[in-house]
C-alpha cells in the first residue's frame, strides 16, 4: 500500500514516523516548503539569532532514507480522488492508495488596498522567514498587524534587532478576544515595557506603495499615516486548501473530518492546522492549530492506516507560548468573559509581570481551568488534576506539585493561598508545613 502525505510539518511527519514504526507501507512525504522537517515554532529563534536552519532539524538528513520514507519536494496543484492522483504544479503526477492531508495554514488576508506589495507578508513558512530577512536590511520601522500570538512574536523578532515596530491591534485589549482583563492587561504592560509602539483599538485601512512597488507607509482607521517599510500581517491564519477546489473533498474553514480524522472521500484523511472536527470534543475547537495537537493527530492517524482504528481523544485543553520575556501557559478551560455559573480567582505579583488566574464551578468548586504568566506548572500534574475534577480547595492545598521552575526560583503558593483565603474565607485553606489541611472541604 502507497500512503502519502502531503506536508512535512509535525502533523504529517508524527504521520510518516509512526506509520513506519507499525507498517512496511510505502511512504512518501510532499512539500513545497523545504527538503527537510523543521521545528516551525523555532522560526523566529533563527531569526533572532538564537539559532540556525540546521539545529531546527530535529533528525539528520539521512533519517528519511534509512527509514524508506521518500521526500518529495513539489506543489501539489490538484487532487483527482476519482483516480486517487496528484496533479504537480511542474507537470507530474503521482497515484495513492491513502492520502493524508497535512497542509497545513497560511496568513490571512483581508483584501486591504497595497497588501501584495513589495515588503507585505505574514510569518508561517520559511520563505516567510526569508522574507523578513530580506527586508530587514536597512529596515527604518515595521508595521505589525493583528493582536495574537503571531503578531507579538514578529514584533519580538523586530525589537531583537533594534528595529522600532509599531503594533496596530483592532481590540481594545491585546488578545482579550482570549485572555480575561487581567491577563490582556500584563501582556499590554510586557509590550510597551519592550518600547512597542502599540496602538489599541486602530485597524489597517491602506498599505502605500512607494515609485518601486514597495510599502513606504500605512494609513490606519483614524487616518494617520505611519511610515514603514514593512508591514507584517498577523492577523491570524486559515487552512491551506485552495488546491482542494474541485476534489470532492468536503471543506468548509478547513477539510472537514470525523474523530478518525476520515473526510467525506474514501482513502483520503486530514491532520494538523487543516483539519476541522465535524463534531467538535468538548471545550475543544473545531481547528486545532497547536503544534502539540498536530503530533496528536498524526500519532493517532498512524494507528488508523496501520490496522488499530481509534479516534482522537486528547483530553484537556493546554497551550503554551512566550511574551517578550514572560511564558505563558493555560490548562483546561479559561474564557475571555467568565460565565455566571463559574467563579473566577486571580493573583497577581506586585511586580505586575506574573500571576495566576484560577476558574471553578460555583456549583461544586471543580477547577476548570487556569492560565499562569511567568510561572510555570508541570503539564502532567494539571492534566491529572482536571482528568479527576479536582475542587479549588483540593488543587490549592496541593499546588506545590504542580510547581515547574528550577530550585533556585522563588515560589508563590504561600502568597496564592493567603490571597485566596481572603477572598473567600468561608473556604480558607490552610498549609502547615508537609501536613495540609483543606478545613472548608473536610480534608
Amino acid at each position: 500500500m502507497h500512503i502519502v502525505i502531503i506536508g512535512n510539518g509535525i502533523s504529517g511527519i508524527t504521520a510518516a514516523r509512526h506509520i513506519r514504526k507499525n507498517s512496511d507501507h510505502k511512504l512518501t512525504v510532499i512539500s513545497a516548503e523545504t527538503d527537510h522537517f523543521f521545528s516551525r515554532t523555532a522560526l523566529m529563534y533563527i531569526y533572532m539569532g538564537h539559532m540556525k536552519y540546521e539545529h531546527t532539524k530535529p533528525y539528520e538528513d539521512w533519517f528519511w532514507e534509512k527509514n524508506r520514507i521518500n521526500l518529495l519536494k513539489k506543489y501539489v496543484e490538484k487532487v483527482d480522488t476519482q483516480n486517487n492522483q496528484l496533479q504537480f504544479s511542474d507537470g507530474g503526477q503521482l497515484t495513492y492508495d491513502k492520502l493524508v492531508l497535512a497542509c497545513g495554514s497560511k496568513p490571512n488576508k483581508f483584501g486591504w488596498p497595497g497588501q501584495d506589495l513589495k515588503g507585505v507578508q505574514g510569518m508561517y513558512s520559511f520563505q516567510d522567514l526569508e522574507g523578513m530577512e530580506k527586508y530587514s536590511d536597512g529596515l527604518k520601522r515595521a508595521v505589525v498587524v493583528g493582536g495574537g500570538l503571531i503578531g507579538i512574536e514578529m514584533a519580538e523578532m523586530f525589537h531583537s534587532r533594534k528595529i522600532p515596530v509599531t503594533f496596530l491591534v483592532r481590540e481594545e485589549s491585546f488578545w482579550n478576544n482570549i485572555l480575561p482583563k487581567g491577563e490582556s492587561n500584563l501582556v499590554n504592560r510586557e509590550i510597551l515595557r519592550n518600547h512597542i509602539d502599540l496602538k489599541l483599538k486602530t485597524e489597517l485601512k491602506e498599505i502605500l506603495p512607494d515609485e518601486n512597488g514597495k510599502v513606504r507607509a500605512v494609513i490606519t482607521n483614524t487616518g494617520e499615516e505611519i511610515a514603514c517599510q514593512f508591514v507584517g500581517l498577523t492577523a491570524g491564519v486559515s487552512p491551506n486548501i485552495s488546491f482542494l477546489k474541485d476534489s470532492g473533498i468536503e471543506t468548509d474553514r478547513g477539510i472537514l473530518v470525523n474523530h478518525y480524522f476520515e473526510t467525506n472521500t474514501d482513502n483520503v484523511y486530514a491532520i494538523g492546522d487543516c483539519a476541522q472536527f465535524k463534531e467538535p470534543l468538548p471545550e475543544r475547537r473545531p481547528i486545532e492549530q497547536v503544534w502539540y495537537t498536530g503530533r496528536m493527530h498524526g500519532e493517532t492517524l498512524a494507528q488508523t492506516l496501520t490496522g488499530k482504528r481509534i479516534p482522537y481523544t486528547p483530553g484537556p485543553w493546554f497551550n503554551s507560548a512566550k511574551f517578550f520575556d514572560i511564558e505563558y501557559q493555560t490548562y483546561g478551560t479559561v474564557k475571555a468573559e467568565i460565565p455566571k455559573d463559574q467563579e473566577s480567582f486571580y493573583w497577581e505579583h506586585a511586580d505586575g509581570n506574573k500571576c495566576i488566574h484560577f476558574v471553578f464551578n460555583k456549583a461544586d468548586s471543580k477547577v476548570v481551568g487556569i492560565n499562569l504568566f511567568g510561572i510555570r506548572h508541570r503539564h502532567e500534574v494539571w492534566d491529572k488534576w482536571l482528568r479527576a475534577g479536582k475542587t479549588i480547595g483540593e488543587v490549592l492545598a496541593n499546588l506545590k506539585e504542580a510547581n515547574f521552575d528550577p530550585e533556585f526560583f522563588k515560589t508563590y503558593e504561600n502568597q496564592i493561598v493567603e490571597h485566596f483565603n481572603k477572598k473567600y474565607p468561608d473556604q480558607a485553606v490552610r498549609i502547615n508545613g508537609k501536613k495540609r489541611l483543606l478545613e472548608y472541604f473536610g480534608l
